[in-house]
């Protein structure tokens, strides 16, 4: 079969048709694909390139990618075009000190890659920015936000961490933690769901995270498989720092909307002020997702989406434990106040419930607090502490650096 078009544009057949329909099928189908990704697509078919609509668009249209290998390293940022990184800026980092050797994760504004430092030779993830596409946005907040979070992240097992940044003239680098387990999205899609022991483990390490963000006043606001990767022991990370909100005080509020249409809490649909919890309800979609395959109140189209979040009651299939049907009922309440974490959030130091009480109701000794005046030590006492000369001990300064 073929199909005949106007003779200035040649004819299709049957088969050339059918690679390009499955081109846009596969652009409507990758919901975090942006026109690059498919003006690169269709710059790779040979037989679509030979048209000249297309040579015409993809000569205004197609962006420029980033020169990460090439050798002509771009040059260094002149004070107008230097953007403040503050604590994490290394101006003596460049381009060249790496080995560029594959790109691992895509966004909005530029690509994360596998690198080698060419003098340490370690590997991390650096994460490349382009700025002109972050001005073109008005996006500097976030990604200045980003950086901020980054730098609060002290050692802690489930934050991707980050080692220092630098810039050139038009890009922005951050060099990551490289976490190669993939993300949590990739392993979703393979295997559809997961067992309940296997969901129960990463909810209860993604909820440290949150928990720790929230003590730093901290809002994520963005969690989702895309955002959580496994290391090589099979933990998670959260990444992205991107959409935080930081300065929220356990009573404070913000209002901006923004997030993952699947993953939006409804006081952000309704547009109303939102605050911590919003991240216990994307806990709850997340954890949702990992047991049953979609999230809850999925549907293709948007709109239905939307009004499913906002009215319709969760329903929950008979195949998981009571202590999941609770915790997702909990954390999937569609009434803030109400919703687990709304008036505790994640554990603390306060939080004693574990220890036996016969020691947590025991007087603290009024003693443990003071030190004898050296001038009336006793005799046993100065022999004590001869005995453990040497003991005392602080790490060297550069290990908090």
């Amino acid at each position: 079969m073929t199909v005949k078009t106007e003779a200035a544009r040649g004819t299709l057949t049957y088969s050339r048709m059918r690679g390009m329909v499955a081109i846009l099928i596969a652009f409507m189908k990758q919901r975090r694909m942006g026109l690059n990704d498919f003006i690169q697509k269709i710059a790779n078919n040979s037989y679509a390139c030979k048209h000249p609509e297309v040579q015409s668009i993809l000569k205004i249209s197609q962006p420029q990618e980033p020169e990460l290998m090439n050798a002509n390293p771009s040059p260094p940022p002149s004070p107008s075009q230097q953007i403040n990184l503050g604590p994490s800026s290394n101006p003596h980092a460049k381009p060249s000190d790496f080995h560029f050797l594959k790109v691992i994760g895509k966004g909005s504004f530029g690509k994360v890659l596998l690198a080698r430092h060419k003098a340490e030779e370690a590997f991390y993830a650096v994460k490349v920015l382009q700025k002109k596409a972050i001005l073109k946005k008005k996006e500097e907040k976030h990604i200045m936000s980003e950086r901020n979070v980054l730098l609060k992240n002290v050692k802690h097992p489930f934050l991707v961490g980050l080692h220092f940044s630098f810039q050139t003239a038009d890009k922005l680098y951050f060099v990551l933690d490289y976490i190669n387990g993939g993300e949590l999205f990739y392993h979703l899609q393979r295997e559809r769901c997961f067992l309940e022991p296997r969901a129960r483990f990463y909810a209860a390490e993604i909820a440290s995270a949150l928990g720790y963000l929230h003590s730093l006043n901290i809002v994520y606001r963005d969690l989702k498989p895309e955002n959580i990767l496994l290391d090589s022991q099979g933990h998670i990370v959260l990444t992205d720092f991107g959409l935080c909100k930081e300065n929220i005080e356990h009573n404070g509020t913000t209002s901006t909307f923004c997030g993952t249409p699947e993953y939006l809490a409804p006081e952000v649909l309704h547009k109303q002020p939102y605050d911590r919890t919003v991240d216990w309800w994307c806990l709850g979609a997340v954890l949702y997702e990992m047991l049953y395959g979609l999230p809850p109140f999925y549907s293709r189209n948007t709109a239905e989406m939307y009004d499913n979040i906002l009215n319709k009651p969760l329903q929950l299939k008979p195949n998981i434990t009571n202590s999941a049907r609770h915790l997702l009922e909990g954390l999937l309440q569609k009434d803030r106040t109400k919703r687990l974490g709304a008036q505790d959030d994640f554990s603390g130091p306060s939080d004693l419930r574990h220890f036996d009480p016969e020691f947590t109701e025991e007087p603290v000794p009024s003693s443990i607090g003071r030190s004898p005046d050296s001038i009336l030590l006793t005799a046993s006492v100065k022999e004590a502490a001869e005995a453990f000369l040497g003991f005392s001990y602080a790490p060297p300064v550069d290990s908090f650096l």
